[in-house]
């Protein structure tokens, strides 16, 4: 606690010299001896004295605040309590004049003047006090963080990790949290709410041994999980261990989860849509009467753009161009949205059934913006209820898959692929992948046919 406004409280004048006059609350005469504590300032500076007065006000609020804590027993009572007795003792030993020193430092000072003159100051007037003696000879250690994975967790959210939300909006903010705070709950599950320092490299181990198994075959028949996914849930507890340190200042602590990265790559790939499907199945006039007219449009724009689903629900009036001589939609950040990554910002022509799919909702979709989880919910509900899945391993995110697989059967180039998809193109920069009249003629022909009676039924305002 500062004592910017004290005022000339607790200082006493006595004949040109200041003095720390204050007594010891009742609640604490029991505990704390002293009873009217007086502390010569050795200054005729009210200046000079009001400044050692904080001082000596905040260890003293410290010290109090510590044997509060102590009388509520418990263990992190207890460790709280460590905590202000050490804030007391630095503060007290500041308006000493001197610094803080744990003991063990003290004692192998090479200077033997400055042990002296602390040992002095301890003994000066007789007036020697435990608190004094902490404080000049190091007796208040600094107590070990005891902070729990869960309370660290919580702060990281609130305050450390602050800059890694600042560009989310809420929907994102939400998946990156559940993300973060599913990691936490497999590791409190597994070893409990340990306090992070706690967290050994036995800890460690078994908690990547246990990942581990998981990665094998299951005795339950479930599917083992992915390297990918053992690595992320590792990765989150690691990450909130090393960066609360760092937020409190501590830098030397060692990594007990150096090293652990599983390197194995899964073989599972995503299916996409057969041309055949997408023609024969889903481009077919009246198969979406009953949807909003705002998700028939997603639909169709997944189909020919190659956009994540995100990106589609999220674009705003001005991202949509349908009056440029090449009608095209913007992928871009927003100041409260991410992409995915920096590449995901591109330009998309609309070719095919996605351009009068766009003129549907020409503003974009309100109804569904910045809501990614109901739009998956409702097209996953639509399609599997017009058995629209060839397979288990089909998912709306296929239709992207569907997309790259045509521009590489077509022939387009690597570095407009890669342009298209938002991907990054590792390979040397000669250009932006081209113009949009480039791109839309590129794309014009691996466009599929549909029929025009296609945008001629009737939609609802169902899902």
């Amino acid at each position: 606690m500062k004592h910017f406004s004290l005022g000339s409280k607790f200082l006493k004048d006595r004949g040109g010299w200041w003095h720390y006059v204050r007594r010891v609350p009742k609640r604490f005469k029991d505990v704390d001896k002293r009873g009217l504590i007086q502390v010569a300032l050795r200054t005729q500076s009210q200046e000079v004295a009001m400044m050692r007065r904080n001082g000596l006000a905040e260890a003293d609020d410290a010290l109090w605040c510590s044997l509060a804590l102590q009388a509520e027993g418990g263990e992190r009572a207890k460790n709280r309590a460590a905590s202000e007795r050490h804030r007391a003792g630095v503060a007290r030993a500041m308006a000493e004049g001197f610094v803080y020193r744990p003991v063990e430092e003290i004692a192998s000072l090479p200077d033997i003047e400055e042990i002296i003159a602390r040992l002095k100051e301890v003994d000066r007037s007789g007036a020697a006090t435990e608190e004094k003696a902490e404080a000049l000879l190091g007796g208040a250690p600094e107590a070990k963080d005891r902070t729990t994975v869960s309370e660290a967790f919580e702060l990281y959210v609130s305050k450390i990790a602050f800059d890694d939300q600042y560009n989310k909006s809420e929907a994102q903010r939400y998946a990156w949290e559940k993300t973060k705070r599913t990691s936490i709950g497999y590791f409190i599950e597994r070893e409990g709410d340990i306090p992070l320092i706690d967290i050994s490299r036995d800890v460690a181990t078994r908690y990547r041994d246990w990942w581990q198994s998981r990665m094998l075959p299951q005795k339950d028949g479930s599917s083992p999980i992915t390297p990918n996914t053992a690595n992320r849930h590792i990765g989150n507890i690691r990450s909130l261990r090393k960066r609360y340190f760092k937020y409190r200042g501590i830098t030397d602590i060692e990594d007990p989860f150096r090293d652990f990265f599983f390197a194995g790559k899964s073989t599972a790939k995503r299916a996409a849509f057969s041309d055949e499907w997408v023609r024969d199945r889903i481009l077919v006039p009246g198969l979406f009467n009953g949807l909003r007219i705002e998700l028939r449009a997603i639909i169709y724009l997944l189909i020919e753009t190659g956009a994540r689903p995100s990106e589609i629900v999220n674009l705003r009036p001005e991202d949509i161009r349908l009056d440029h001589d090449v009608p095209h939609i913007l992928i871009r950040p927003e100041q409260n949205r991410e992409l995915k990554t920096g590449d995901s910002e591109r330009q998309i022509p609309l070719v095919g059934v996605a351009l009068p799919a766009m003129k549907l909702c020409p503003h974009g979709f309100d109804h569904y913006y910045d809501r990614n989880t109901l739009v998956s919910a409702n097209l996953l509900k639509a399609f599997n209820q017009r058995k629209l899945l060839p397979s288990k391993d089909h998912v709306i995110y296929s239709f992207r898959h569907a997309f790259e697989d045509r521009m590489l059967e077509g022939g387009l180039d690597y570095g407009l692929r890669c342009a298209l998809m938002g991907h990054k193109n590792n390979r040397p920069e000669y250009g932006q992948g081209g113009s949009l009249a480039y791109r839309r003629d590129a794309l014009k022909k691996i466009a599929h046919p549909f029929s025009s009676d296609l945008f001629d039924r009737p939609a609802s305002l169902g899902l």
